[in-house]
């Protein structure tokens, strides 16, 4: 690595026991796991709804994958959509579309239809695995796009007799009956097809080659394929054991964010096949769920969304649960407000675990996290340090001018784990990946941060996120924190209105504690809060008390989506008017 670089990380002492380098597998993905179910064939890989699946089996399951791939004709270079919850096929295809070559378009299975035909279009996508339930929706858009095989898997085939006859009557009820002359084929049929297969199914991959597509808005928040490498998901795999030496292969993670994100499939799923962790795999998340999960396998890892941590503070089943177990609770992909760390932390020592939560941060297009807060040392507010052979700097947004530590600028992040490129978007490519005079590839996120002479990086909020009122700049997730702070909130959500004369107005949505009333009283009580702790500028002008904040697919609060409504409301506002007059 560059002088340049070493001599502007002073900080590299507050490492404690994380390395500042580590040594990457060269390989694929795919290869990765392979020497670690060689190493530990017995060792259970993931557990899944009561039934445990070994290495060795794993393995075996992923090469009758892939030979069935090459069956249908899945080509080296060709994408291949998985639009599959957290469940064993999902595992099986993911490292068998890596076998053959092929290119994994990791999809969310709840999208809408539209959505779903853009990513395969967007992927150019042939083939599709997904579960039967979501049959419906594939085939109403297989026309627009150019599949030719959809390979259904279902979920009770994984499942023991006892909990299949439970499922059958519960969620099999609910689902639609496939016709049996429907142009696809059953997960069964489709292993089965493996059996023709008897060598060159499988293709030698480097570690620089495309193997993974995620989708993100990026820093202009429409949606773009992000094409990630063998290298990038192999490097956090390394990254997130170097960060955590209390690793031991047989810890436990619980996976129950989605495989379609980067948090759920690299940190929670890869980084723990490809150290000999055992993921336990969740493949419909409910705060209860996750509870009864953790306390059953005495999971030693737990990685999720603030929401979600919000969420289990208030479970009745959590009050006698024992978290002894836990090595490391991690908070990503939104901010976490110091105030609910704090609330968070508590309830860990309350549940006799010995660590606190650690914050960190990250984006898709360097796969997930590439900061973490480390576990020996931690500053309030802040995010951690950076990866080993992760670099952050902080530079005057959307420039190469990099700022002092202590001043607030636009986050910059460079590593091994930096993505390839947006899928078809070369320009967007260009403008986001950009080599500086340092020789590293730096990716510009759009995100507002600071990072102080430790080496601490202070997240503060997305660059197109603040909301700017009668020419001050306002930051929502500083707002947020101040307003989680109340003794009656659970949480909170700002956003910027419209405004005729300050450009935007600040308004907040709320959810109360339960058994807070929602009314005059305590909106006056959460005013005069914010007078005291927030500038006149910068105070809500509005708070409207909402059952539960409208979240996104990974569980992030969906601020856009309040933006969408506020503007429909306006707009709606506006007709009235004028056809008054």
């Amino acid at each position: 690595m560059s002088e340049t670089i070493t001599a502007k990380t002073p900080w590299i002492k507050n490492l404690g026991d994380m390395p500042a380098h580590l040594e990457y597998y060269k390989g694929s993905m795919f290869g990765a796991v392979e020497l670690i179910a060689k190493k530990y064939p017995d060792n259970v890989a993931f557990d899944f709804m009561g039934a445990s699946t070994t290495y060795k089996k794993l393995l075996h399951d992923i090469e009758q994958c892939a030979k069935a791939l090459r069956t249908i004709g899945v080509r080296e270079g060709d994408a291949v959509t998985i639009a599959l919850p957290n469940c064993p096929q999902a595992i099986q295809c993911f490292y068998a579309v890596n076998r053959v070559g092929a290119i994994a378009n990791m999809i969310h299975p709840l999208s809408s239809e539209k959505e779903i035909e853009f990513y395969l279009n967007e992927s150019g996508s042939v083939t599709v695995i997904t579960l039967d339930q979501f049959y419906g929706k594939i085939e109403a858009i297989r026309q627009n796009t150019k599949v030719v095989n959809v390979v259904l898997a279902s979920i009770k085939d994984e499942l023991s007799p006892m909990i299949k006859a439970g499922y059958m009557l519960t969620q099999g009820r609910k689902m639609e009956k496939i016709p049996e002359d429907a142009p696809v084929i059953r997960w069964a049929d489709f292993l089965k097809l493996g059996n023709a297969c008897f060598w060159n199914y499988t293709v030698q991959r480097s570690a620089e080659d495309p193997a993974v597509v995620l989708y993100s808005g990026g820093t202009t928040g429409t949606t773009k394929g992000i094409v990630l490498t063998n290298l990038n998901f192999n490097a956090l795999a390394a990254q997130i054991v170097g960060v955590n030496q209390m690793f031991r292969p047989g810890d436990k993670m619980l996976a129950a964010m989605p495989l379609f994100h980067g948090f759920g499939l690299g940190v929670c799923i890869h980084s723990m096949l490809a150290n000999g962790g055992r993921c336990i795999l969740v493949p419909r998340f409910t705060a209860a769920s996750y509870a009864k999960l953790i306390t059953k396998y005495r999971c030693n890892f737990i990685a999720g969304v603030p929401t979600l941590y919000e969420a289990l503070l208030r479970l009745p089943s959590m009050e006698k649960a024992d978290l002894s177990c836990l090595k490391g609770v991690f908070s990503g992909g939104d901010s976490l407000s110091v105030e609910l760390k704090k609330k968070f932390d508590k309830f860990l020592y309350d549940h006799k675990a010995v660590i606190q939560v650690r914050e960190g941060y990250g984006t898709t297009e360097t796969v997930t996290a590439c900061c973490l807060t480390p576990p020996h040392m931690a500053k309030e507010g802040s995010i951690g340090l950076p990866f080993p052979d992760t670099y952050i700097k902080i530079v005057k947004p959307d420039t190469d001018e990099e700022l002092p530590y202590g001043e607030e600028g636009e986050v910059l992040l460079a590593g091994p784990t930096v993505m390839k490129e947006y899928l078809h978007h070369p320009e967007e490519t260009a403008h986001t990946l950009r080599k500086h005079a340092d020789g590293l590839t730096w990716v510009y996120t759009g995100d507002l941060g600071m990072m102080d002479a430790d080496g601490f990086v202070f997240f503060k909020g997305r660059i197109k996120r603040m909301i700017i009122s009668s020419g001050y700049n306002i930051y929502p997730a500083q707002l947020e924190n101040i307003l989680d702070g109340h003794e009656l909130i659970q949480m909170s959500c700002i956003i910027g209105v419209p405004d005729p004369y300050r450009m935007q107005r600040v308004k907040a949505f709320v959810t109360l504690k339960p058994g807070v009333p929602a009314n005059e009283e305590t909106k006056n009580s959460i005013l005069e809060y914010c007078k005291k702790y927030i500038a006149k500028y910068a105070l809500p002008k509005d708070i409207e008390f909402r059952d539960e904040l409208p979240k996104t697919l990974v569980g992030k609060v969906a601020y856009r989506k309040l933006e969408e409504e506020e503007a429909e409301k306006l707009k709606r506002q506006a007709e009235s008017e004028k056809s008054a007059e």
